[in-house]
């Protein structure tokens, strides 16, 4: 009973966590010069992806015979979610608010969200590479270009980001009592450091009952960190491109998903393949396996701007719904 008081505890506490940093990020785009490309694909994605990336930090820190499985899971669970899950999402948020936008399909920047997605098939295909190979030298020459790809990508969406100029000015601050004059950079940051604040303390309060939840069920710890423990932590991400879809904010909604799967697919990979065998079992490829084709249908859907959305829809969710079938089947 007290574990799930405490699961709708913390899942208010990250769709307010949402809410007040789509809020306060982009007021930060306002203040740095930064367009919508930026902020939702560099600002918003790397906030936002902190929860989820402590998991398989705080797992090789703290060691132990499941640091491995532990992290690889949280590692691959991220982009699997991402690219399944999380864009049915989008689609799906598009549709419902078509009476209060232009198009009931997606439109955003068309060019910089298909790098993004192209950069992310790269990644995971090397990963997926690395994984079966089983070797150190290879695993250290990925973690290198991954982590080189990584740098170049962000200066690049960055400089574009300010080449394309400030976004229009967002909705009052809420940490602006005044709301009369713009508020100040102390406000802005103090708002952005709140709600980061709140997501991850929403999503770490979510993994902690979830796991307790799921020791109690049996449950197998792979499974928890690879598919029960990105519902959680990948939460803030979908709930702020929402937001902002509901808005009619299509790049800063798609750029904060697919900017997240940037992150989750090359650094964080990185990271993974650097202090831990990187070794790819059924489960963790059943979940590659399903990235990478709902990343080729994102592909899809940018290339096609007169898609039909439902069909889209029920294929990356069933993408996730299978991904988790095979990896509960093989584990």
């Amino acid at each position: 009973m007290v574990t799930g008081v405490l699961l709708v505890v913390s899942f208010a506490v990250m769709v307010a966590g949402a809410v007040v940093f789509t809020n306060a990020i982009e007021w930060v785009g306002v203040r740095l010069g930064l367009g919508h490309t930026a902020v939702g694909s560099v600002l918003a994605a790397v906030a936002t992806a902190m929860p989820e990336s402590l998991i398989p930090v705080i797992a090789v820190i703290t060691g132990g015979k499941q640091a491995d499985p532990v992290a690889i899971g949280a590692i691959i669970g991220a982009p699997f979610l991402l690219g399944t899950l999380a864009l049915a999402v989008c689609a799906a948020s598009a549709l419902a608010y078509r009476a209060r936008r232009v198009s009931p399909r997606l439109q955003p920047d068309r060019g910089t969200i298909s790098r993004d997605l192209y950069v992310v098939l790269g990644a995971l295909v090397l990963a997926v590479i690395v994984g079966l190979a089983d070797s150190l030298p290879l695993r250290v020459a990925g973690a290198a270009v991954l982590v080189t790809a990584w740098a170049v990508l962000t200066w690049k969406t960055v400089t574009q980001g300010r080449e394309e100029g400030g976004a229009d000015e967002p909705g009052s601050l809420y940490f602006d009592t005044t709301k009369d004059d713009p508020p100040t950079n102390l406000q802005v940051i103090l708002q952005v450091l709140v709600s980061i604040g709140l997501l991850i303390g929403g999503a770490q309060l979510f993994v902690s009952n979830i796991e307790h939840l799921s020791h109690g069920l049996g449950v197998d710890p792979l499974i928890l960190t690879l598919v029960i423990a990105p519902l959680a932590t990948e939460l803030p991400e979908t709930l702020n491109s929402v937001i902002w879809i509901r808005q009619g904010k299509d790049t800063l909604a798609l750029g904060n998903v697919t900017g997240a799967m940037v992150l989750q697919s090359m650094p964080l990979v990185a990271f993974g393949m650097l202090t831990t065998g990187w070794r790819l079992h059924d489960p963790a490829l059943a979940a590659m396996v399903a990235a990478l084709v709902g990343t080729v249908l994102g592909l899809i859907v940018l290339r096609n701007a007169r898609y039909r959305p439902l069909p889209f829809i029920g294929c990356w969710t069933g993408l996730y719904l299978g991904g988790i079938a095979s990896i509960i089947a093989v584990t």
